[in-house]
């Protein structure tokens, strides 16, 4: 039952007549929002997004297929699967220097553990914030569903290191039991006190980013979103901005007033002629035809896709991460 309301949701971004925010939330976003000519500029950024590759993000994805398949083919909260994707991405971020907590949030009277990574560098008191669900559904390994999205910043977090030139600090989450309706980043949220909820300048989604029939699409309408549309612009995959419709981890963020944005490929919604045409693959066809089923493989992700996502982020979190403004 708590899948088929989380499909229904998420659907919500695709369709024309897009929902309302939660709890009355306006943001003033749409498929013709003005889009910024060009990405703010950055040299770190610059090396950064040269450093960032989909390869390195395949690899972080096998690594997620392996723990699945050693663990009855899941990585659901709750089952063993989640357990070792936690110990996993910890291991990897404080290898790569960071700061590293797996603050734990209770569900249905368990408690259950998220993992925090942040930068060692940068201003605690101005941070910029990145997740990605690290759980699947128990009917498979969630590869595109969410392992992309937490490839992707495990990828940027190795290459960034704890300790980079930055102005501001960088934190990365992976949240459990999005699956469950968001009680991971939900108890996060809950978690922070007023000064910490101020502390974060951004909250920046990533939600399945490699569909195989790969859409491109950005939420919000923060000066992020449209940092995120430039690049994945220039790169070749100029995006729909569309509203946050409640649809995955966002939402608590959004709910509490703290600035977000989203990106995705798509999930169980139809492609069409005119998306077909503006970014290649088939119309008429789901973006991704394994979504929330056994065969989310590492055979079930678009490598052009992930390739393009990883960048933009990159790009987008290093330029704010050293701007000034």
């Amino acid at each position: 039952m708590v899948d088929h309301r989380h499909r229904a949701r998420r659907a919500g971004i695709m369709r024309t007549g897009l929902v309302a925010l939660l709890a009355g939330l306006a943001v003033a976003c749409s498929g013709t929002a003005p889009i910024s000519p060009s990405p703010v500029p950055s040299p770190f950024s610059d090396r950064l997004v040269a450093q960032v590759t989909g390869d390195g993000t395949f690899a972080q994805l096998t690594e997620l297929q392996r723990i699945a398949d050693a663990h009855g083919g899941n990585r659901a909260t709750g089952r063993p699967g989640y357990d070792a994707s936690v110990d996993h991405v910890a291991e990897v971020l404080r290898a790569a220097g960071f700061d590293v907590t797996t603050p734990e949030f209770s569900f249905r009277d368990r408690t259950y553990r998220n993992v925090i990574a942040q930068t060692r560098t940068g201003d605690s008191g101005q941070v910029l914030l990145a997740g990605a669900h690290l759980d699947s559904v128990r009917d498979g390994p969630g590869i595109n569903d969410n392992g992309t999205g937490v490839a992707t910043l495990l990828e940027i977090a190795t290459r960034m290191t704890g300790s980079p030139p930055l102005g501001r600090a960088v934190r990365f989450a992976f949240w459990g039991a999005e699956e469950r309706d968001y009680e991971g980043s939900q108890g996060y949220v809950d978690s922070l006190s007023a000064a910490d909820r101020r502390a974060i300048l951004l909250y920046l989604n990533l939600d399945m980013t490699g569909s195989p029939n790969a859409g491109y699409f950005v939420q919000g309408d923060e000066p992020a979103t449209r940092d995120l549309a430039a690049r994945l612009t220039a790169l070749g995959a100029a995006p729909d901005t569309v509203k946050f419709d409640g649809g995955s981890d966002y939402a608590p963020f959004v709910a509490a007033g703290i600035p977000s944005a989203g990106l995705l490929a798509g999930d169980e919604q139809v492609k069409s002629a005119d998306q077909a045409a503006k970014w290649g693959g088939t119309a008429g066809q789901v973006f991704d035809r394994c979504y929330h089923a056994a065969c989310d493989t590492l055979t079930n992700v678009d490598r052009v896709a992930l390739d393009r996502f990883g960048d933009a982020t990159a790009g987008t979190l290093a330029s704010l991460a050293t701007s000034r403004d």
